[in-house]
């Protein structure tokens, strides 16, 4: 469960998307990064002490569900499959432009189709077969950022690729100062620091398929946060002290040019596989997310009921082969959206950014679910070992910290399309629910 929520947090945002968020703060983007891991810290202690009570599979939807209304569980499970879809399929689009660093004539499209296929397959074949891959998937990654920290530290303090001459951290205030966007920026980024750590609730999908949930989802949570902070901050400090943040643009991946500046000539073909198997895990987790999410609403009849049906290993067949399917989507943009946009990240940032606001739907109904849950279930509160902290005080300034950033990011003109496609869907689902569910639940408890 630890790799799970590791793999599904730590990926593209780091890798590639960290640029965006240096551009407009500079160094103090490492404070962004603590600030949002503490609040999130919070969201998934709110989801644990729920889940301590009651683990079940699609918790956060179920949880919406009974605490606040049936329309926000509604609400909850399709952003989360339409957050996973659309990053899914992000992702498939991305996986071309990887692979065309080793093999520059292979279509895009390619790639793509047998990644998809593959993971529909291994998502098929059990649920430990998704466990296994996605550990996997993280465990690459972690090395590498544990690796990058490592020599990133060597030629700080050592000078080691560097002539033996230690860089130091001047960088962390040279070239106009560690808040060098101000407030403004400072918030700008904020947001999309908050976004890079989506996924960080798949533990609570996870729960009602754990042995032992109780404990496993306990141990989890505590460590995940910490690890993620680790990873990102301990990342971020070394590309920021080592390099002038105002030149980042200019020397492409930090990764690749600081394992290239101690000596590792392979570093481009390295980092290139490592975000291969990001994109590879984002995917995984997303199907496997969102197949969880499709069963439950099949099970509320707000899907097809086959989409319930489990196979011969207990995985739910079609809702996992409905999921591949829409993530697949991405390999047919890969061939018809090139007509129209030339740049291939541009076409990566606009299916990927309209997931953010949808992303965010769960840690909101968490938060407030879990104030409803305390209410209702105040006999499991005194002998709970697993509270939220300083709650309902905790939960309502976590609120208002989303709520900000994302009045933030709709300011921000890099930013506003992707918080309008996220209204726009969720308005949309929102009055389906009302026009033809709420009616069908009305009728059949009559």
């Amino acid at each position: 469960m630890q790799m799970i929520a590791l793999g599904g947090t730590i990926g593209v945002g780091l890798f590639m998307g960290s640029g965006s968020t240096i551009k407009w703060t500079g160094p103090s983007v490492l404070i962004a990064y603590i600030i949002s891991g503490v609040f999130l810290y919070l969201i998934m202690r709110a989801l644990g002490e729920m889940l301590y009570v009651h683990p079940t599979t699609g918790s956060f939807a179920t949880f919406a569900s009974e605490y606040m209304h049936p329309v926000f569980g509604f609400l909850t499970a399709w952003s989360n499959i339409f957050q996973f879809i659309v990053v899914g399929m992000s992702e498939m689009i991305a996986l071309g432009g990887y692979f065309r660093f080793w093999w520059p004539n292979l279509p895009d499209w390619i790639p793509g189709l047998v990644a998809i296929t593959f993971l529909c397959i291994a998502n098929l074949i059990s649920v430990k077969m998704f466990g296994e891959l996605e550990f996997w998937f993280a465990l690459i990654k972690v090395v590498t950022i544990i690796l990058m920290i490592i020599a990133g530290l060597g030629l700080i303090i050592f000078g080691f690729g560097n002539g033996g001459h230690p860089i130091g951290i001047s960088n962390l205030w040279r070239n106009g100062g560690f808040f060098t966007g101000g407030a403004k920026g400072f918030i700008y980024a904020l947001a999309i620091v908050l976004a890079s750590y989506q996924g960080i609730e798949l533990i609570g999908v996870t729960a009602g398929e754990a042995e032992n949930p109780q404990h496993t989802l306990v141990a989890a949570i505590r460590s995940t946060v910490a690890r993620i902070l680790i990873f990102y901050v301990g990342a971020i400090f070394v590309i920021v002290a080592i390099y002038p943040w105002n030149q980042l643009n200019q020397i492409g991946s930090p990764f690749v040019q600081t394992f290239a500046k101690i000596g590792i000539t392979a570093a481009a073909s390295i980092i290139n596989f490592v975000v291969i198997t990001a994109a590879l895990s984002g995917s995984n987790s997303g199907i496997y997310s969102a197949s969880r999410m499709a069963f439950t609403l099949a099970e509320k009849h707000q899907l097809p009921k086959k989409m319930t049906l489990l196979n011969r290993h207990g995985v739910p067949f079609y809702s996992v082969v409905a999921i591949s399917i829409g993530i697949g989507i991405g390999v047919v943009l890969n061939v018809v959206l090139p007509m129209y946009f030339k740049d291939a990240s541009q076409i990566f940032v606009m299916v990927y950014s309209s997931s953010v606001l949808p992303g965010m739907v769960p840690w909101f109904v968490i938060l407030i679910s879990e104030i409803a849950f305390r209410k209702q279930n105040q006999q499991h509160m005194a002998e709970h070992p697993f509270k939220m902290p300083f709650a309902p005080w905790s939960n309502y300034i976590t609120l208002v910290f989303l709520a900000i950033t994302l009045i933030f990011m709709f300011l921000n003109p890099e930013t506003r399309v992707s918080i309008l496609v996220g209204v726009v869907f969720l308005v949309v689902m929102t009055i389906i629910y009302f026009r033809k569910y709420q009616p069908r639940e009305k009728a059949n408890k009559s």
